[in-house]
């Protein structure tokens, strides 16, 4: 499935790994793994890892970005990796490079890379770099194999997402025989003091349900943003949509944040596919788990309409 991206990785001494902005465990994963990856089994490649700051998973080891000039672009190979669209991806200088390839398995929305393994079947972009390695017969090492591990974690949500298969658990054992330590990194991942879990608290009793449905969601205005002292609406728009995960008689949320400009929609479903309504709306992602932008209060109403319409 990989061969080309190998061949590719193969030609070229210089290697640029990008990722979508306001990345996740798993866009981070991904890249920092396969940077690692391709360090430790091709010694004599030099490769960069490009993008915006890794905020909440600035405790990955290899999670500060490299700044380099348009110039090495000029004969190097870019992967984009845990990507859906070109408007998604963090530093659109790929473009420039030599060859372009993409490794995604968000739902396909199209084609911008010379080559691209798109497989919506795999739980994580990271378990795509894991299946790499083991299909290619590269070693993995405990570096890569941490940040693999991580991005394989948070995007199958700790293995309960119905995208978890027998093959995520046997890519898994592969990383884990690489001696992780997973006690320091689920503490990093989910260990929150208690201002933060006070913080989390507050947006429980935001949580309402759209004309009695099961439909459920919070809208979170930039006044109130300012108010808690929150600078990146980011960390509200996705850090807390899953407030409303579990809970009964909900079968679709939706978090909506305000950041000046527009209006940030995280959706989540535990079983309807919400993809095509967020791709009405110009996001996209997952079945189950996307994203997307309004211009404001009145068409995040019509996007919850939509999803009502969906449930019924």
């Amino acid at each position: 499935m990989f061969e080309k991206i190998i061949e590719e990785i193969k030609r070229h001494d210089t290697i640029i790994l990008h990722r979508h902005s306001h990345p996740d465990g798993d866009a981070l994963g991904s890249q920092i793994g396969l940077r690692k990856l391709i360090e430790d089994n091709f010694p004599y490649k030099t490769v960069y890892t490009v993008g915006d700051p890794a905020g909440r998973y600035a405790f990955m080891d290899g999670s500060q970005m490299d700044e380099i000039p348009d110039e090495l672009y000029q004969n190097a190979c870019a992967i984009v990796l845990d990507s859906a669209t070109k408007e998604l991806v963090s530093d659109k200088r790929f473009e420039l490079a030599a060859v372009t390839a993409r490794i995604d398995h968000h739902i396909y929305c199209e084609t911008f890379t010379d080559l691209e393994v798109v497989d919506t079947s795999f739980e994580s972009c990271a378990g795509m770099i894991a299946a790499l390695s083991e299909e290619s017969g590269l070693q993995l090492r405990e570096g890569s194999a941490t940040a693999i591990f991580t991005g394989m974690v948070t995007d199958s949500g700790r293995f309960r997402y119905d995208s978890t298969s027998a093959r995520t658990f046997h890519l898994a054992s592969l990383l884990l025989a690489q001696d992780i330590d997973t006690n320091t990194l689920y503490r990093n991942l989910y260990a929150e003091d208690l201002t933060r879990a006070q913080f989390r608290a507050s947006f429980l009793q935001k949580i309402r349900k759209y004309k009695d449905s099961s439909v459920a969601y919070i809208y979170n205005t930039k006044d109130e943003l300012r108010e808690m002292g929150v600078t990146d609406p980011f960390t509200v728009s996705r850090g807390m949509v899953n407030v409303m995960a579990d809970l009964k008689g909900i079968d679709i949320w939706v978090n909506f944040t305000e950041d000046g400009e527009k209006v940030l929609c995280e959706l989540r479903s535990s079983c309807y596919n919400v993809q095509p309504i967020a791709v009405k709306y110009g996001g996209g992602g997952h079945e189950k788990a996307c994203g997307a932008d309004v211009k404001d209060h009145d068409e995040a109403l019509l996007m919850l309409e939509d999803l009502l319409k969906l449930t019924e």
